[in-house]
This record gives structure tokens, C-alpha cells and sequence, in this order.
């Protein structure tokens, strides 16, 4: 029997959800969904595996999507942080990729907000398909994001 499946959405968690938040819906014009989740209880425990835990957090609708997947940002109580760094070529997921019609643009505005670069921009013609312009950046929290435009 064939299965109806939808992806509905990506999570993040945070060292500070409300600022990862506010820095997706500043650099990506992701727009918040409402209620914010503050989740607390025994169901909640049973489902995560850890004892006495408090989730807080929202869901981003993200830019073009208008009942598409959304971009989870959670924050745990009690935390297990990891200093890290996220690379590249790591096991696992690794970035979030999001097309926009000015690289250099999206790329000045991440930096604005307390982003950072991680490689270097570069343009790459491929025969074909198009012209790819495209640069691995993360946000303020060490998340790897990828900026990118096709163009003809």
C-alpha cells in the first residue's frame, strides 16, 4: 500500500531562538507562524527521551512557500550545546540552501546581521543549465547556509 508522504519542515536548535529567528526573517524574509511552542509535560518527555525537558521556539514560514515546509528553531531545557564547528563536509545534514536574485546582496546582508562567510563566492557557467553564482556562509550560531541564483 502506497503512503501519502509530505516533508513538512527543517529543525534548528538554538543557543538563543529568538535571535536565530529574528536573523532568518531579517536576511531570508522567512515570516513567523504563530503560536510560538512552549512545550512542557510528561508527553513531551516521552517523545525527546529526556526527563523534565522545556521546548521553546517557532516555526518560519519560508520565502516562496505559502503552505510549504517550514524552518523549525527550537531552544531546549535542559541543553546539550556543542562548541563545535560545523563544516562543510561533515557527516550528516549540513546546510540550508535558499535561491535569491542578488548573492552579493543576501551575502552583505548576512554579514550585517552577525553572520559570517565561509568560502568564497564564486560564478561557475555550466554548459546547459546556466550560471550558477553561489557562496557557503553561516549564521550567527554557526549553522551553514548556502546563497544561491541560477541564472540563464
Amino acid at each position: 500500500m502506497s503512503q501519502n508522504i509530505k516533508y513538512t519542515h527543517t529543525n534548528i536548535i538554538a543557543k538563543d531562538w529568538k535571535s536565530l529567528a529574528s536573523f532568518y526573517i531579517e536576511v531570508f524574509q522567512c515570516e513567523p507562524i504563530y503560536p510560538e511552542r512552549n512545550l512542557t509535560g510528561e508527553w513531551i518527555d516521552k517523545i525527546t527521551g529526556i526527563e523534565n525537558v522545556r521546548i521553546r521556539g517557532m516555526h518560519l514560514k519560508l520565502p516562496g512557500y505559502t503552505d510549504g515546509p517550514t524552518l523549525e528553531i527550537f531552544e531546549y531545557e535542559p541543553s546539550n550545546l556543542s562548541n563545535a564547528k560545523t563544516v562543510i563536509n561533515c557527516q550528516g545534514l549540513t546546510h540550508l540552501a535558499f535561491h535569491v536574485d542578488s548573492v552579493e546582496d543576501v551575502l552583505k546582508k548576512l554579514l550585517d546581521n552577525g553572520g559570517e562567510q565561509l568560502g568564497e563566492l564564486i560564478i561557475q557557467k555550466y554548459e546547459g543549465i546556466g550560471t550558477l553564482t553561489v557562496v557557503y556562509a553561516c549564521d550567527p550560531e554557526g549553522n551553514i547556509i548556502e546563497i544561491q541564483n541560477w541564472g540563464k
